[in-house]
């Protein structure tokens, strides 16, 4: 196994996996205790979100503060139209009340979102422009959320083409990339509605498309979270902690 440099520039790409997405705080926690310097960080999906909130300064703790005790009608709300049932926009006030309404280019650190065009299929990676219009594309499930017009694009969840971000990374000249994919380990439950269907479906797509674009990362915090679904927002604690755990255990074997 190779060992991380700290002394290298390190990107972090953190991965969409809806509210699985708990579990990066407690991998950022982990980072931060193990004193581990970011120079750069993309996300997708819930991803974005979290690595948006980061980019900006916010500590793992920050975060926690922030997300904990929402709910799906906590980040959307019913607004139905020709392309899709929800709008997250929900999510965007998040972040301003969070940081306020920025730029994606005024981040502490270098900071790309991951979206897809829907009209073109086309990956699209935002680096310039408003934060909440990049995060809410990039979580903008397709057939659940409406998607979302940047520049004349209509875009929708980045996980369709890139879940783990690492191509941002590359782009930003990162020595040395260390991913999170929060799927890589996920099992799947019987659905009980319409949403679990469309969650489940939409995870087996991505994670099968992750497993060959992260092959030749040399590091990857898979979280072991087969035993939490996609929804239940109850499992919030639980999801940072083993988050937390899996990932200091595997920094602790890298470093």
């Amino acid at each position: 196994m190779a060992n991380l440099d700290k002394n290298k520039k390190i990107g972090l790409a953190l991965g969409g996996g809806s509210v699985l997405g708990a579990a990066h705080i407690g991998v950022l926690k982990a980072i931060e205790e193990e004193e581990i310097e970011i120079c750069c960080i993309a996300g997708t999906s819930i991803g974005a979100f979290i690595a948006s909130l980061f980019a900006f300064g916010k500590s793992s703790d920050d975060i926690k503060q922030l997300t904990e005790g929402l709910d799906w009608l906590d980040i959307s709300r019913i607004e139905l139209s020709n392309l899709g049932l929800l709008s997250n926009v929900k999510l965007g006030k998040l972040i301003v009340k969070s940081i306020g309404d920025k730029n994606l280019e005024e981040a502490d650190l270098t900071l790309a979102v991951v979206a897809a065009d829907i009209g073109t299929g086309k990956k699209v990676i935002l680096k310039k422009g408003s934060i909440v219009d990049a995060v809410n594309a990039s979580s903008a499930l397709p057939g659940i959320f409406k998607p979302v017009e940047i520049n004349g694009q209509l875009l929708v969840d980045g996980g369709v083409l890139e879940n783990v971000p690492i191509s941002p990374l590359k782009e930003f000249e990162a020595e040395q990339v260390i991913a999170v994919d929060l799927n890589a380990k996920h099992s799947y439950k019987k659905p009980e509605n319409i949403i679990d269907v469309l969650l489940n479906a939409f995870n087996m797509t991505l994670t099968n498309l992750s497993t060959l674009q992260t092959k030749d990362v040399e590091f990857i915090i898979a979280p072991d979270l087969s035993e939490f679904n996609l929804i239940d927002t109850d499992q919030f604690e639980d999801l940072i902690a083993k988050g937390y755990q899996d990932a200091k255990e595997y920094l602790n074997s890298i470093l």
